[in-house]
Protein backbone atom coordinates (compact mmCIF):
# COMPACT_ATOMS: atom_id res chain seq x y z
CA UNK A 1 0.00 0.00 0.00
CA UNK A 2 1.19 3.38 -1.08
CA UNK A 3 -1.51 6.03 -1.27
CA UNK A 4 -4.77 6.33 0.57
CA UNK A 5 -7.57 8.93 0.12
CA UNK A 6 -10.24 10.30 2.32
CA UNK A 7 -13.61 12.37 1.56
CA UNK A 8 -15.86 13.61 3.58
CA UNK A 9 -20.05 13.28 2.72
CA UNK A 10 -23.46 14.55 3.51
CA UNK A 11 -24.04 16.78 6.51
CA UNK A 12 -21.05 18.23 8.28
CA UNK A 13 -20.06 17.04 12.42
CA UNK A 14 -17.79 18.57 14.41
CA UNK A 15 -15.15 16.39 14.46
CA UNK A 16 -14.55 15.90 10.93
CA UNK A 17 -11.51 17.74 10.73
CA UNK A 18 -9.67 15.87 13.61
CA UNK A 19 -10.62 12.66 11.84
CA UNK A 20 -8.63 14.36 8.82
CA UNK A 21 -5.71 15.27 10.93
CA UNK A 22 -5.32 11.73 12.29
CA UNK A 23 -5.97 9.93 8.78
CA UNK A 24 -3.09 12.22 7.58
CA UNK A 25 -0.33 12.02 10.56
CA UNK A 26 -1.09 8.39 10.60
CA UNK A 27 -0.61 7.75 7.01
CA UNK A 28 2.52 9.98 7.22
CA UNK A 29 3.76 8.06 9.70
CA UNK A 30 3.39 4.34 7.96
CA UNK A 31 4.38 6.31 4.82
CA UNK A 32 1.78 6.43 2.75
CA UNK A 33 1.06 9.48 0.62
CA UNK A 34 -2.26 10.98 1.87
CA UNK A 35 -4.96 12.40 -0.77
CA UNK A 36 -8.09 14.47 0.11
CA UNK A 37 -10.98 14.71 -2.06
CA UNK A 38 -13.06 17.91 -2.01
CA UNK A 39 -17.10 17.99 -1.96
CA UNK A 40 -17.73 14.43 -0.91
CA UNK A 41 -18.59 12.02 -3.67
CA UNK A 42 -18.67 14.88 -6.29
CA UNK A 43 -14.52 15.15 -5.61
CA UNK A 44 -14.16 11.31 -6.73
CA UNK A 45 -16.61 12.20 -10.22
CA UNK A 46 -14.55 15.40 -10.57
CA UNK A 47 -11.36 14.15 -9.76
CA UNK A 48 -11.08 17.40 -7.45
CA UNK A 49 -8.50 16.22 -4.99
CA UNK A 50 -5.30 17.71 -3.12
CA UNK A 51 -2.32 15.86 -1.64
CA UNK A 52 -2.62 16.52 1.90
CA UNK A 53 1.14 17.27 3.70
CA UNK A 54 1.32 17.48 7.59
CA UNK A 55 1.48 21.10 7.58
CA UNK A 56 -2.10 21.05 6.05
CA UNK A 57 -3.70 19.30 9.15
CA UNK A 58 -1.93 21.84 11.83
CA UNK A 59 -4.09 23.18 13.79
CA UNK A 60 -7.09 22.28 12.18
CA UNK A 61 -8.06 19.57 15.11
CA UNK A 62 -9.90 22.51 17.32
CA UNK A 63 -11.98 23.92 14.25
CA UNK A 64 -15.56 22.65 13.02
CA UNK A 65 -16.72 21.66 9.41
CA UNK A 66 -14.43 20.39 6.98
CA UNK A 67 -11.11 22.00 5.18
CA UNK A 68 -12.20 19.06 2.14
CA UNK A 69 -15.73 20.56 2.25
CA UNK A 70 -18.84 18.14 2.01
CA UNK A 71 -21.72 18.10 -0.68
CA UNK A 72 -24.52 15.66 -1.72
CA UNK A 73 -23.94 14.21 -4.76
CA UNK A 74 -26.90 12.10 -7.07
CA UNK A 75 -24.95 11.59 -10.21
CA UNK A 76 -22.90 9.11 -7.59
CA UNK A 77 -25.74 6.94 -7.35
CA UNK A 78 -25.91 5.85 -10.63
CA UNK A 79 -23.51 2.62 -12.32
CA UNK A 80 -22.37 5.52 -14.74
CA UNK A 81 -20.91 7.73 -11.33
CA UNK A 82 -19.67 4.91 -10.03
CA UNK A 83 -17.80 3.74 -13.00
CA UNK A 84 -16.43 7.04 -13.31
CA UNK A 85 -15.63 7.09 -9.54
CA UNK A 86 -13.84 3.79 -9.64
CA UNK A 87 -11.94 5.09 -12.92
CA UNK A 88 -10.52 8.10 -11.20
CA UNK A 89 -9.39 6.22 -8.17
CA UNK A 90 -7.45 3.97 -10.19
CA UNK A 91 -6.15 6.74 -12.34
CA UNK A 92 -4.28 8.15 -9.35
CA UNK A 93 -3.25 4.42 -8.06
CA UNK A 94 -5.17 5.17 -4.99
CA UNK A 95 -5.12 1.64 -2.66
CA UNK A 96 -7.88 2.57 -0.26
CA UNK A 97 -10.47 4.91 0.55
CA UNK A 98 -11.58 6.21 4.28
CA UNK A 99 -14.94 8.12 3.87
CA UNK A 100 -16.37 10.41 6.82
CA UNK A 101 -20.01 10.22 6.99
CA UNK A 102 -23.19 9.13 7.80
CA UNK A 103 -25.36 6.61 6.81
CA UNK A 104 -26.04 8.10 3.32
CA UNK A 105 -22.34 8.10 2.82
CA UNK A 106 -21.93 4.43 3.64
CA UNK A 107 -24.77 3.29 1.03
CA UNK A 108 -22.60 4.94 -1.34
CA UNK A 109 -19.13 3.56 -0.24
CA UNK A 110 -21.05 0.06 -0.92
CA UNK A 111 -22.55 1.05 -4.43
CA UNK A 112 -18.46 2.17 -4.56
CA UNK A 113 -17.64 -1.09 -4.25
CA UNK A 114 -19.39 -2.55 -7.14
CA UNK A 115 -16.84 -0.98 -9.70
CA UNK A 116 -13.64 -0.53 -7.57
CA UNK A 117 -11.62 -3.49 -5.47
CA UNK A 118 -9.68 -0.96 -3.68
CA UNK A 119 -10.12 -0.89 0.00
CA UNK A 120 -13.48 1.12 1.15
CA UNK A 121 -13.39 1.62 4.94
CA UNK A 122 -16.44 4.59 6.76
CA UNK A 123 -16.05 6.60 10.07
CA UNK A 124 -19.20 7.57 11.72
CA UNK A 125 -19.63 11.30 11.21
CA UNK A 126 -23.30 12.91 11.99
CA UNK A 127 -24.64 14.78 15.01
CA UNK A 128 -27.41 12.84 14.48
CA UNK A 129 -26.04 9.64 16.41
CA UNK A 130 -28.16 7.37 14.32
CA UNK A 131 -25.18 4.80 12.98
CA UNK A 132 -25.65 1.11 14.27
CA UNK A 133 -22.34 -0.26 15.73
CA UNK A 134 -21.00 2.47 17.56
CA UNK A 135 -21.84 3.81 20.91
CA UNK A 136 -21.73 7.44 19.91
CA UNK A 137 -21.09 9.51 16.02
CA UNK A 138 -18.07 11.99 15.36
CA UNK A 139 -20.04 15.18 16.07
CA UNK A 140 -22.43 13.94 18.31
CA UNK A 141 -21.19 15.47 21.77
CA UNK A 142 -20.39 18.58 20.45
CA UNK A 143 -24.19 18.69 19.09
CA UNK A 144 -25.35 17.65 22.34
CA UNK A 145 -23.11 20.53 24.33
CA UNK A 146 -24.47 23.12 21.42
CA UNK A 147 -27.95 22.47 22.12
CA UNK A 148 -27.69 22.19 26.07
CA UNK A 149 -26.14 25.63 26.10
CA UNK A 150 -28.91 27.47 24.19
CA UNK A 151 -31.34 25.44 25.84
CA UNK A 152 -29.96 26.83 29.53
CA UNK A 153 -30.10 30.66 28.01
CA UNK A 154 -33.67 30.16 27.27
CA UNK A 155 -34.55 28.85 30.90
CA UNK A 156 -33.29 32.45 31.93
CA UNK A 157 -35.31 34.40 30.02
CA UNK A 158 -38.55 31.43 30.41
CA UNK A 159 -38.23 32.18 33.84
CA UNK A 160 -38.04 35.71 33.92
CA UNK A 161 -40.98 35.82 31.74
CA UNK A 162 -42.66 32.69 33.08
CA UNK A 163 -42.97 31.23 29.49
CA UNK A 164 -43.21 28.28 27.74
CA UNK A 165 -40.72 27.56 25.14
CA UNK A 166 -40.31 25.01 22.11
CA UNK A 167 -36.57 24.09 21.59
CA UNK A 168 -36.40 22.08 18.10
CA UNK A 169 -33.49 20.17 17.97
CA UNK A 170 -32.19 17.82 15.17
CA UNK A 171 -33.03 14.63 14.47
CA UNK A 172 -35.84 14.58 12.45
CA UNK A 173 -35.88 10.57 12.49
CA UNK A 174 -33.37 9.70 15.66
CA UNK A 175 -33.95 11.21 18.81
CA UNK A 176 -30.37 11.23 20.94
CA UNK A 177 -29.78 14.72 20.49
CA UNK A 178 -33.23 15.63 22.01
CA UNK A 179 -33.44 13.10 24.73
CA UNK A 180 -29.78 14.15 25.90
CA UNK A 181 -30.50 17.77 25.64
CA UNK A 182 -33.41 17.39 27.59
CA UNK A 183 -31.90 15.25 30.04
CA UNK A 184 -28.84 18.21 30.35
CA UNK A 185 -31.12 20.44 30.53
CA UNK A 186 -34.17 19.42 32.79
CA UNK A 187 -36.47 19.99 30.31
CA UNK A 188 -40.34 19.52 31.16
CA UNK A 189 -41.38 17.46 28.16
CA UNK A 190 -39.79 16.04 25.47
CA UNK A 191 -41.08 15.00 21.91
CA UNK A 192 -38.80 12.00 19.96
CA UNK A 193 -39.36 10.16 17.16
CA UNK A 194 -39.08 7.00 18.77
CA UNK A 195 -42.02 8.01 21.18
CA UNK A 196 -44.53 9.22 17.96
CA UNK A 197 -44.14 5.94 16.19
CA UNK A 198 -47.63 5.08 16.39
CA UNK A 199 -49.42 8.40 16.89
CA UNK A 200 -48.56 12.41 18.13
CA UNK A 201 -49.65 12.88 21.89
CA UNK A 202 -52.86 14.27 21.45
CA UNK A 203 -52.93 18.34 22.17
CA UNK A 204 -55.06 18.37 25.03
CA UNK A 205 -52.48 15.61 26.91
CA UNK A 206 -49.53 18.29 26.51
CA UNK A 207 -51.88 21.13 27.39
CA UNK A 208 -52.86 18.88 30.77
CA UNK A 209 -49.07 18.30 31.74
CA UNK A 210 -48.57 22.01 31.31
CA UNK A 211 -51.62 23.15 33.65
CA UNK A 212 -50.86 20.17 36.27
CA UNK A 213 -47.31 21.58 36.38
CA UNK A 214 -48.24 24.95 36.47
CA UNK A 215 -50.55 23.70 39.61
CA UNK A 216 -47.92 21.81 41.29
CA UNK A 217 -44.73 24.67 41.17
CA UNK A 218 -47.22 27.74 40.55
CA UNK A 219 -46.70 29.85 37.83
CA UNK A 220 -43.05 29.09 36.08
CA UNK A 221 -41.04 28.65 33.07
CA UNK A 222 -42.01 25.61 31.11
CA UNK A 223 -39.12 23.94 28.36
CA UNK A 224 -40.12 21.34 25.68
CA UNK A 225 -37.89 19.87 23.39
CA UNK A 226 -38.87 18.73 19.97
CA UNK A 227 -37.51 16.90 17.37
CA UNK A 228 -37.87 18.55 14.20
CA UNK A 229 -40.23 17.50 11.72
CA UNK A 230 -41.99 15.45 14.51
CA UNK A 231 -45.59 18.21 14.38
CA UNK A 232 -47.58 18.75 11.60
CA UNK A 233 -47.39 22.19 11.18
CA UNK A 234 -44.24 22.27 12.59
CA UNK A 235 -42.88 24.06 16.36
CA UNK A 236 -44.45 26.99 15.55
CA UNK A 237 -47.86 25.90 15.02
CA UNK A 238 -47.63 24.07 18.16
CA UNK A 239 -46.42 26.70 19.76
CA UNK A 240 -49.19 28.69 18.96
CA UNK A 241 -52.23 25.88 19.51
CA UNK A 242 -50.27 25.67 22.90
CA UNK A 243 -50.92 29.59 23.68
CA UNK A 244 -54.55 29.98 22.66
CA UNK A 245 -55.09 26.78 25.08
CA UNK A 246 -53.03 27.75 27.82
CA UNK A 247 -53.21 30.86 27.99
CA UNK A 248 -49.49 30.89 28.21
CA UNK A 249 -47.03 33.02 26.32
CA UNK A 250 -45.90 30.22 24.19
CA UNK A 251 -42.40 30.56 22.16
CA UNK A 252 -40.61 28.40 19.81
CA UNK A 253 -36.61 28.24 19.51
CA UNK A 254 -35.38 26.49 16.31
CA UNK A 255 -32.06 25.52 16.78
CA UNK A 256 -31.48 24.53 13.29
CA UNK A 257 -27.96 24.15 12.16
CA UNK A 258 -26.00 26.07 14.37
CA UNK A 259 -25.95 22.50 16.08
CA UNK A 260 -23.67 21.30 13.14
CA UNK A 261 -21.04 24.05 13.67
CA UNK A 262 -18.67 25.29 16.40
CA UNK A 263 -15.56 23.79 17.73
CA UNK A 264 -15.65 20.12 18.58
CA UNK A 265 -15.71 19.36 22.49
CA UNK A 266 -12.77 17.28 23.46
CA UNK A 267 -14.63 13.61 23.24
CA UNK A 268 -15.25 14.42 19.88
CA UNK A 269 -12.11 15.24 19.60
CA UNK A 270 -10.62 12.06 21.12
CA UNK A 271 -13.54 9.68 18.93
CA UNK A 272 -12.02 11.48 15.90
CA UNK A 273 -8.65 11.01 16.78
CA UNK A 274 -8.99 7.17 17.53
CA UNK A 275 -11.00 6.23 14.90
CA UNK A 276 -9.47 8.26 11.98
CA UNK A 277 -5.78 6.65 13.10
CA UNK A 278 -7.61 3.26 13.95
CA UNK A 279 -9.11 3.51 9.67
CA UNK A 280 -5.34 3.61 8.41
CA UNK A 281 -4.22 0.93 9.89
CA UNK A 282 -7.10 -1.49 9.40
CA UNK A 283 -6.61 -0.36 5.74
CA UNK A 284 -2.89 -1.71 5.89
CA UNK A 285 -3.98 -4.61 7.19
CA UNK A 286 -6.06 -5.50 4.20
CA UNK A 287 -9.71 -4.35 5.96
CA UNK A 288 -12.56 -3.75 3.88
CA UNK A 289 -16.01 -2.53 3.58
CA UNK A 290 -16.10 -1.64 6.87
CA UNK A 291 -17.09 1.04 9.42
CA UNK A 292 -14.42 1.63 12.16
CA UNK A 293 -16.70 2.70 15.79
CA UNK A 294 -16.71 2.24 19.28
CA UNK A 295 -18.16 0.33 21.55
CA UNK A 296 -17.66 0.67 25.82
CA UNK A 297 -14.11 2.92 24.45
CA UNK A 298 -13.06 -0.28 22.47
CA UNK A 299 -12.63 0.15 18.22
CA UNK A 300 -14.65 -1.94 16.86
CA UNK A 301 -14.86 -3.09 12.57
CA UNK A 302 -18.30 -3.08 11.67
CA UNK A 303 -19.62 -4.49 8.11
CA UNK A 304 -21.12 -2.03 6.28
CA UNK A 305 -24.78 -3.21 5.86
CA UNK A 306 -25.28 -3.85 10.13
CA UNK A 307 -24.78 -0.02 10.52
CA UNK A 308 -28.25 -0.14 8.81
CA UNK A 309 -29.89 -3.20 8.76
CA UNK A 310 -31.58 -2.10 11.72
CA UNK A 311 -32.53 0.97 13.80
CA UNK A 312 -30.05 2.24 16.78
CA UNK A 313 -32.24 2.25 20.07
CA UNK A 314 -32.08 5.24 22.55
CA UNK A 315 -30.70 4.20 25.78
CA UNK A 316 -33.69 2.68 27.40
CA UNK A 317 -32.42 4.30 31.14
CA UNK A 318 -32.65 8.19 29.57
CA UNK A 319 -35.80 7.54 28.47
CA UNK A 320 -37.04 6.34 31.54
CA UNK A 321 -35.99 9.17 34.07
CA UNK A 322 -37.12 11.53 31.30
CA UNK A 323 -40.23 10.51 30.59
CA UNK A 324 -40.93 8.34 34.47
CA UNK A 325 -38.83 9.15 37.14
CA UNK A 326 -38.01 12.71 36.56
CA UNK A 327 -41.76 14.03 35.81
CA UNK A 328 -42.68 15.98 38.74
CA UNK A 329 -46.50 15.81 37.36
CA UNK A 330 -46.48 12.65 36.62
CA UNK A 331 -45.16 11.47 40.42
CA UNK A 332 -47.64 13.97 42.22
CA UNK A 333 -50.44 11.48 41.47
Amino acid sequence: MKRIAVLTSGGDAPGMNAAIRAIVLAGHYFGLEVIGYRHGFNGLLEQEYQILQTSDVNNIIQRGGTILKSARCKPFKTDQGGQQAAANLQALEIDALIIIGGDGSFHGAVHLSRFWSGAILGLPGTIDNDINGTDATIGYYTAIDTALESIDKVRDTADAFERIFLIEVMGRHAGFIGLSAAVCSGAEQVLLPELCTEQLPELTELVAHIQTAQQIRGKCSYIMVVSENIWPGGSADLAQQLAEKTGIDCRPVILGHVQRGGSPVSLDRILASKLGAYAVEAAIGGKTGIMIGEQNQQVVEVPFSQTWDKAKSLDPYLLHIQTEMFDLVKNSH
